[in-house]
């Protein structure tokens, strides 16, 4: 297990450059000019040249790009270009936002998501796995920014129970957590289902069964064992999906997380912070299915990778 966690550590470098490559040159053709927006639509060509001058923006972009690449090896974000901060004073204030909402989402989410999908696999075919299924797909097809002003318009408009937005206070994280988190819970309820379905046809749980263990340890300790590795497979990949949804769920909130930075800056042509921002959750998605990798091998001892 050590050896394939740094082995994949090590080919996180070469996608990373990959990564780092394709960022760069995405943003910058991005339709619109960042020296442009600051100078606003009176400014004149000079003006605009100055700023571009004054940004860099005026070099070759193999020269940006090594320029950035070797801050990034500093530690130097870059400046951002609407407001002169630093990307990292913009952005750490904002990510403990962004990460207690991805966590809040991604446990209750999972939680709900595991316990429907077995209690719909046990009762297969049954009136309670008909309704389960039903509600899975319904949660899969709305879209979490309708989902998010429904939500708010019951509890905090009409019922006035919680906040309309803003996370001041943790009942400010509830709305949103379950605007992002539904769709995932239905996705690993029926992800659960079909494979705990799968394994309860198997030969060794009848044996189990046969050998009369109780069946609360044969569907938890064999069944459901067997099926948690394509339950936290797709758990990881969600948790990619959560950090997309952020980007419309914190609009619609009013959060002032990264998702919504991004979003302002990408209006603003602001390169700096969208290519820091974006870079960032390459990084977390790597790391996040590289600790899923390793939770194969922990949970299932087949699953080995030396």
């Amino acid at each position: 297990m050590g050896k394939y966690i740094v082995k994949r550590i090590l080919s996180m470098i070469p996608l990373l450059f990959v990564v780092s490559v394709i960022i760069f040159m995405f943003i910058h053709l991005i339709p619109g000019d960042p020296a442009r927006q600051i100078a606003g639509v009176d400014a004149t060509i000079g003006e605009v040249n100055q700023i571009r001058e004054q940004l860099g923006l005026d070099r070759p972009l193999v020269t940006q790009y090594i320029d950035w690449v070797t801050g990034l090896f500093q530690g130097d974000f870059g400046i951002s270009y609407s407001n002169s901060m630093t990307v990292m004073e913009l952005l750490v204030p904002r990510l403990p936002i962004t990460i207690y909402l991805t966590i809040c989402s991604i446990t209750w989410s999972a939680l709900l998501g595991i316990v429907i999908g077995v209690v719909a696999s046990i009762n297969r075919g049954r009136a309670l796995d008909l309704v389960t299924m039903v509600i899975a797909i319904a949660g899969i097809s709305l879209p979490n920014f309708w989902l998010g002003l429904q939500l708010m318009q019951i509890f905090s408009v009409n019922l006035r129970l919680l906040p309309t937005g803003g996370v001041e206070t943790w009942q400010g994280y509830i709305l949103p957590s379950i605007a992002m988190g539904a769709g995932i819970m239905c996705i690993l309820a029926r992800i659960t289902r079909s494979s705990m379905i799968e394994n309860l046809g198997k030969d060794y749980i009848r044996t189990a069964r046969a050998k009369g263990l109780p069946e609360p340890r044969v569907i938890m300790s064999h069944a459901f064992k067997n099926s948690s590795i394509d339950v936290i497979t797709v758990t990881a990949l969600q948790i990619g999906a959560l950090i997309a949804g952020s980007v419309v769920v914190e609009s619609v909130f009013s959060i002032s997380g990264l998702g919504r930075l991004l979003v302002d800056s990408i209006g603003y042509r602001d390169y700096e912070v969208v290519q820091a921002m974006i870079l960032f959750f390459s990084i977390e998605y790597m790391v996040i299915n590289l600790l899923a990798d390793v939770l194969y091998g922990i949970i299932n001892p087949r699953v080995r990778y030396e």
